[in-house]
């Protein structure tokens, strides 16, 4: 596995060669935009709002469900519709209402994004609303198309592998020649599995913190930001100096 450091430096000074790819599947949150920006905190605010209201229980223990159903149901709102037929569109509506000002355009993930040549897919636990309002905001949205949320996957949360099956199966690609970038390395085990090139988008933030597969061998890559992995795709590829 090459290991690509957060400066977006690999220890040999190597680009990445990704001559096979050309379809490039990015997560939304803590990936394609920084950790950093911290809009999970506000978010996970407005879960725990959720829950205290619509389950009538006091804010601790609605905190303690949130965690809770995240760990054992892959998301939050997933243990809530199992568990307590919470209707989706309510939830995510509220909760991704916060505010993106800590989000700011990024002209070189624009460029970057540019070169890379083929079908650009984000695939998030997220709502499509959500992932648009994020990506204005970056100055990418004209990237992306394609977008796989959380509805279009009936609601059935990464990392269940028929998730995967029908994000394929929705934009017809090859998993061979598909590359996905996630800030979960649990994430990439379906991708891995289904025959995908991965790249966990490794953070220390706490929102990127979840129970992780003790074995790492379906990573393929790891980065400690997306801009710095972009930067050592073979230039070759994406019409690009090295380091520019």
């Amino acid at each position: 596995m090459d290991r690509i450091v957060p400066n977006g430096t690999a220890g040999d000074g190597a680009s990445v060669a990704l001559d096979h790819i050309d379809t490039w599947i990015f997560d939304l949150d803590n990936t394609l935009y920084p950790a950093a920006c911290n809009l999970f905190a506000e978010i996970d605010v407005r879960m725990t709002a959720f829950i205290a209201e619509a389950l009538d229980v006091d804010p601790v223990e609605a905190r303690r469900l949130q965690k809770s159903y995240f760990h054992e149901h892959g998301t939050t709102l997933n243990g809530l519709m199992t568990l307590h037929g919470i209707a989706p569109a309510d939830f995510l509506e509220y909760v991704h209402d916060i505010d993106l000002s800590a989000v700011a355009a990024e002209p070189e993930l624009e460029r970057r994004l540019d070169g890379l040549p083929g079908r650009k897919i984000v695939f998030t636990n997220g709502s499509q609303a959500h992932a648009e309002r994020v990506l204005d905001r970056l100055g990418v949205g004209h990237h992306f198309r394609d977008i796989f949320d959380i509805q279009a996957a009936a609601y059935v949360p990464k990392p269940s592998i028929g998730t995967y099956e029908g994000l394929i199966a929705r934009f017809g690609f090859d998993p061979a020649r598909a590359i996905m970038f996630d800030d979960l390395s649990r994430n990439l085990l379906p991708a891995h599995r289904l025959g995908m090139t991965t790249v966990w988008v490794h953070s220390t933030s706490e929102w990127s913190r979840a129970p992780e597969p003790d074995d790492n061998s379906h990573i393929d890559h790891v980065c400690g930001d997306l801009l710095g992995f972009l930067r050592r795709i073979a230039p070759r590829r994406v019409g690009f100096d090295v380091g520019t």
